[in-house]
């Protein structure tokens, strides 16, 4: 009998618990591109989400626009993670506003580009990873599809309504994953749109088999294998999920099954219908916010009072108070709210190139009055009441796979 080849050394030099031979062969075999020290750096989450996700984050170029306090949280943890390279795109320079909340700058880089004056501290954060610059408008790329191509992951944040729609559209164009994320003060959002998305669960096997079956209109299982582990038996859950580009997003109602249920149209958060007024209302005026002015703010009022009918919630659940509380932290940057939105965006960025969990799907709201973070799947909904139908299963699975019996 073969001897079982033993597992990766850990940062301490010790060997972890021993896994299937199989499996160890594989995480061995897709570890000879990391260097050992590597193995070190990165041994707490190559010990969470496996070698081979690390391999494909190891390698991944990203694009990251409009280096503001939120960008700054999710370059932080990109580039702790271990991705390849990272590209700041941003054309503003920083201002003393910049200065209470993003800690990549300093007073002394006042006047200089955004993205410049932060690419040497992100640096300095690993320099296993390459940072890269662009201080021109992406709007004025030659061959657009050609430049989104060129991107693992394609990331805007704190940006207006007509550049979130132009970055996911070229997104689209270059057949790249995109999100798209904003900090309001106690406020925040992200939303997430990865075209065609698999992804694998890893879970306990349960008495009852797992059916290759729809779950929903916009998520299918398509394979499923086992693999033993520590003595367990584990199911390894091949899903695929198919994703709405943002202008389709921003104009669609709530699942069906949520319509029909008032009790849950009530607990749906205002901060839904405030968002999509404020798109709508810089669709109006040109990206720009709405002012402390009396027109500005009675056209507001009247766009989020429609949205919140076209959405069909409840009249009640959209308070005077909540409006004027969003108005007044609108643009504004607070620590506690973009270092979660962060964290909650690079995660789900490292999830999607490992191909492992669930990601966003597809738009997360964040109150932090509330403390609450809220994701709603947005898709358009046909005659039938149905979502795009997902295509078939065996047009889906991009690999052979040991199928339950």
């Amino acid at each position: 009998m073969t001897d079982p080849v033993p597992p990766l050394i850990t940062s301490n030099g010790t060997f972890p618990a021993p896994d299937a031979a199989g499996e160890t062969v594989a995480a061995i075999a897709q570890a000879e591109t990391i260097s050992a020290d590597e193995i070190a750096l990165y041994d707490r989450q190559i010990r969470l989400w496996g070698v081979q996700a690390q391999e494909k984050i190891r390698t991944a170029n990203i694009l990251l626009v409009n280096i503001k306090a939120l960008a700054n949280e999710v370059a932080k943890n990109l580039v702790l993670a271990g991705i390849g390279s990272i590209t700041l795109a941003d054309t503003n320079v920083v201002t003393e506003d910049d200065l209470c909340s993003q800690f990549f700058i300093s007073e002394a880089d006042i006047g200089k580009n955004r993205a410049e004056a932060a690419a040497p501290e992100i640096q300095k954060l690993n320099p296993r990873v390459k940072v890269h610059v662009i201080t021109t408008d992406l709007a004025a790329q030659p061959e657009p599809k050609e430049f989104f191509a060129r991107y693992d992951v394609i990331i805007g944040t704190d940006l207006d309504y007509g550049s979130l729609f132009a970055l996911n559209s070229g997104a689209r164009l270059g057949g790249r994953p995109s999100y798209l994320a904003g900090a309001h003060g106690l406020y925040g959002y992200i939303f997430a749109d990865l075209m065609t998305h698999e992804y694998v669960l890893e879970r306990e096997q349960s008495n009852r088999p797992t059916q290759l079956v729809a779950e929903s209109g916009t998520r299918k299982v398509v394979a499923t294998r086992l693999k033993t582990e520590n003595g367990k038996t584990i199911e390894m859950v091949t899903k695929v999920e198919l994703y709405t580009p943002f202008n389709l997003a921003n104009t669609s109602p709530l699942p069906p099954e949520m319509l029909r249920d008032r009790r849950r149209l009530r607990r749906v958060t205002p901060l839904l219908t405030c968002i999509r007024a404020l798109w709508e209302y810089q669709q109006q005026r040109n990206g720009a916010y709405p002012t402390p002015a009396h027109a500005d703010l009675v056209l507001f009022t009247t766009i989020a009072t429609d949205k919140h009918k076209e959405l069909q919630l409840p009249t009640e659940t959209l308070k005077s108070d909540f409006l004027r509380s969003f108005l007044q932290n609108l643009g504004s940057e607070l620590a506690p709210v973009t270092a979660f939105l962060g964290g909650q965006l690079a995660q789900d960025v490292i999830n999607v190139l490992g191909k492992r969990e669930q990601p966003i799907q597809n738009l997360m709201l964040f109150d932090g009055e509330e403390s609450q973070g809220v994701v709603y799947p947005l898709h358009p909904i046909f005659g039938d009441g149905m979502v795009p139908a997902m295509p078939p299963i065996t047009a889906m699975a991009s690999a052979p796979v040991t199928m339950l019996e």
